[in-house]
């Protein structure tokens, strides 16, 4: 179940930067405690030469790290060259990797959002790393690029470790959503569930679907320009809802098109991050001021369920029926003990 909900620890004065005092910021939001809105600190350049030396990266304060790495595809990039030989890439990979791992304090998760390509390696780096699989967990679209030489991709690998599984911050509740027993089948089970979940609610299953977790592309409302691989903000909800808590650090060392740390800094948490061109920084970081499109600092529970309700009475109605049978048995049974009782009295009586 989740830890007690955390008091949310702001600045004391309007422009300080507990997360990332020390080398100056290229773009900065102080936190807005009025608002509930964290702090957000970018900085412009190589993750691998920046990270050392911002604060909270060398302190270790970094509870959550959520990366979406270029992937190598010789994407047009606004300056990364994205088409390395594959030693590179990875010498590059296990490079942040380590960067980013080294900075968790001790209850912290990373994420790594990744594609068939190199999944298998980063699993593989950050297990002898000492780091922990918590879930290996699969983003599904449905738009892939289209081929005839092969199946279409997709997915992509959201790749979940942590430092201490027992001790990692998880907060399961604000991330539920219905399941398909209670949305599709009607099934009354799902109402009497004795795992502390609450009533028609489960933890979601570890492939992610569902309204809004499509590619964002052409007239999304989501869609920032000049981004062609930007990630829906119900991805980044859900990952920094379970993992992090309000006042917590969140690291992104590749900032894109923004969508961590426009949903870190709306939840209440602080961010940090870098990013290789200063024009992506510059239009994620007017992304942060506007703020998300879709995600609400309260959660909202939905159905990923892919068929739609069969007929039939409710699960809600089916439960209510069987407890009123259940108490209707009861007050028989009640009559007929009461009534046996007399029989066995009258009988001792007689003899």
């Amino acid at each position: 179940m989740p830890r007690p909900a955390q008091t949310i620890e702001f600045p004391s004065r309007a422009g300080s930067r507990p997360a990332g005092s020390g080398l100056p910021p290229t773009h900065h939001l102080p936190a807005d405690a009025a608002n509930d809105l964290g702090s957000c600190s970018f900085w412009v350049g190589d993750c691998r030469e920046l990270l050392p030396r911002i604060p909270a990266v060398r302190d270790r304060r970094i509870s959550l790290v959520f990366a979406d790495p270029p992937f190598n595809w010789n994407r047009a990039y606004d300056k990364w060259d994205d088409r390395m030989p594959d030693s590179d890439y990875l010498e590059f990979t296990y490079d942040w990797l380590d960067l980013c791992t080294g900075a968790l304090t001790d209850d912290g998760s990373i994420w790594v959002n990744i594609p068939d390509d190199w999944a298998a390696e980063i699993v593989v780096h950050l297990k002898k790393r000492g780091l922990q699989m918590v879930n290996w967990c699969i983003w599904h679209y449905r738009f892939g690029q289209n081929t005839t030489g092969r199946f279409i991709n997709s997915k992509v690998h959201a790749l979940y470790f942590s430092k201490d599984p027992i001790r990692r911050v998880w907060n399961p509740e604000p991330v539920m959503e219905q399941s398909d027993r209670a949305a599709v089948y009607n099934d009354p089970r799902t109402f009497e569930k004795t795992d502390g979940s609450p009533a028609g609610l489960r933890i979601p299953m570890d492939v992610w679907y569902g309204p809004y977790w499509g590619r964002i592309q052409g007239n999304n409302t989501e869609r920032r320009a000049k981004h062609d691989n930007q990630l829906p903000e119900v991805y980044l909800e859900r990952v920094i809802r379970c993992s992090s808590n309000p006042g917590q650090i969140v690291l992104d060392p590749f900032i894109g098109s923004g969508t961590t740390p426009v949903i870190a800094r709306a939840l209440g948490r602080h961010f940090v991050g870098t990013e290789y061109s200063d024009a992506n920084a510059a239009s994620a970081f007017e992304r942060v001021q506007a703020g998300p499109v879709r995600v609400t600092r309260e959660p909202r529970i939905m159905s990923t369920a892919i068929t739609s309700r069969r007929g039939g009475t409710a699960a809600e109605a089916k439960v209510l029926r069987r407890k009123e049978k259940q108490n209707a048995e009861g007050a028989e049974g009640g009559a007929e003990a009461a009534k046996e009782g007399k029989k066995r009295g009258r009988k001792a009586r007689a003899s």
